[in-house]
């Protein structure tokens, strides 16, 4: 874990495909967008981040935290060796990476968050891994898109449905959860470090 100055610090990748905004599979980045404006943190295009990133000390309830949030440019499939470039240029330790991203595991508008294991069979997070060099050791936070009938792939590249983009954007209640799961890890690091 990393505290500078009794500050922890946090990075927040949200999974996606730019090229395909507000579809289920790229909820990931529509959660770093939503995170962004409501923490009024810019977001711009940084090389040496791999995508698009904004960092800032920021207040998540009652921890102050220096949150850094990320939608990687490459396609899903292939962001890992972009992630690991963002990781290795910030926080530095896994543990203090999140990363978010869509799962049709689980019924839509449901937030389950995960500290290691598996890809699951998601293609994006075992780039991560793979880039990683098998390391697991990082938060996810599973956001369920659901299952609908047909082709995986064609119900994952739908448009986001708008009830379910509401519940995770701006005001949204999906919002809060987040945010409340970003300071529990944050106390985490503080509590790990002996700082009260």
């Amino acid at each position: 874990m990393t505290v500078a100055s009794g500050l922890p610090q946090l990075l927040v990748v949200g999974l996606g495909n730019l090229p395909f905004p507000q579809t289920r599979h790229s909820i990931g980045h529509l959660i770093i967008d939503a995170l962004a404006a409501r923490l009024c943190i810019h977001m711009s295009s940084d090389r040496t981040m791999g995508g698009v990133t904004g960092r800032s000390k920021v207040t998540l309830g009652e921890t102050t935290v220096s949150l850094t949030l990320l939608k990687p440019k490459p396609l899903m499939n292939i962001t890992g060796p972009s992630v690991a470039g963002a990781l290795r240029n910030s926080v530095k330790a896994p543990d203090a990476m999140i990363i978010i991203h869509d799962s049709l595991s689980h019924k839509p508008k449901a937030l389950s968050p995960k500290m290691g294991g598996s890809a699951n069979g998601h293609n994006g997070v075992r780039s991560v891994i793979s880039a990683l060099r098998g390391e697991t050791n990082f938060h996810r936070f599973r956001i369920g898109i659901g299952r609908g009938p047909g082709d995986a792939a064609e119900y994952v590249l739908a448009k986001l449905p708008l009830e379910e983009k509401f519940y995770w954007n701006g005001d949204g209640i999906g919002l809060d959860l987040i945010c409340n799961e970003l300071e529990r890890i944050a106390r985490k690091q503080l509590e790990n470090q002996g700082i009260p």
